[in-house]
């Protein structure tokens, strides 16, 4: 991944929950030049490498992949629109997006309010720290009393809340929560937070490109899902067609590989 990093100063033109880059075909709009149905895909930046910003184009795993199962089905995907992670799920049901492409688990709290395609990535979470650093965690006990970061919205944070600050082993004043994994990364580089719960592909990609490391993993078991509107049942099917196709093939793999290193 040395090749395909991500820029900090790239990504923090995303700002808020505002779409950056704007398209005009939300909600099922005008249909394409073939005469199918055109949609609008939301995404996240800031998690590497299943969306970032690389000299200024969106790029990414998810990216590739949601663009190569569109290209399975009768839909044509008109563009790409920005968020914070935490304003993806409101944009969806505003209907300013029509899918959501943003390494987002599949988990009973958010099935209430959307649904989701079948699952294209299974993921845990992994502990990041400061590589030149004297704190080395090996359980989720070893964070009581630090001051942690984690992404708003996303189950990082679901992690921290649940396994350390409803238990009574972390006071609510030392989590730190953040729009994007970038600026909490940073925050850990800069000595203001010691530890960052986060997806351990993301991790793993940090740890490549910064000095920061993996100090340990804990078991979620998580599967990732393409997030669409509660009742779109023709296009979560096709979705889940051109997926299903898309692994059949090599296109998956080769995505894989072209992400993540070979597998």
């Amino acid at each position: 991944m040395s090749d395909d990093g991500l820029s900090r100063r790239q990504y923090l033109s995303t700002v808020g929950g505002t779409a950056v880059t704007v398209s005009l075909a939300g909600c099922f709009g005008g249909g394409g030049g073939d005469g199918s149905t055109e949609i609008t895909a939301g995404t996240a930046p800031g998690f590497p490498p299943f969306e970032m910003k690389q000299d200024g184009e969106l790029v990414g795993f998810d990216i590739d992949l949601l663009e190569a199962v569109i290209d399975e089905t009768d839909y044509t995907l008109a563009g790409w629109e920005e968020y914070e992670f935490k304003s993806l799920i409101p944009a969806l049901t505003n209907e300013n997006i029509d899918v959501v492409a943003a390494g987002m688990t599949i988990n009973d709290e958010r099935d209430q309010t959307i649904d989701f395609t079948d699952p294209y990535y299974s993921s845990n979470q992994a502990i990041v720290v400061r590589e030149d650093g004297d704190f080395a965690p090996s359980s989720l006990s070893d964070l009581a009393g630090r001051p942690i970061g984690a992404q708003k919205g996303t189950t990082g944070e679901t992690t921290v809340q649940d396994e350390l600050i409803s238990p009574g082993n972390l006071d609510e004043s030392n989590y730190n929560s953040y729009g994007n994994y970038v600026l909490a990364v940073e925050d850990l580089q800069n000595g203001n937070i010691d530890a960052v719960v986060i997806d351990e592909p993301v991790a793993q990609t940090f740890a490549a490109q910064r000095p920061v490391t993996i100090a340990f993993t804990y078991e979620t078991g998580e599967n990732f899902g393409f997030g669409v509107r509660d009742g779109d049942d023709e296009f979560t099917q096709a979705l889940n067609d051109g997926l299903s196709t898309v692994r059949d093939g090599s296109t998956y793999q080769d995505l894989t590989n072209k992400w993540f290193g070979q597998q």
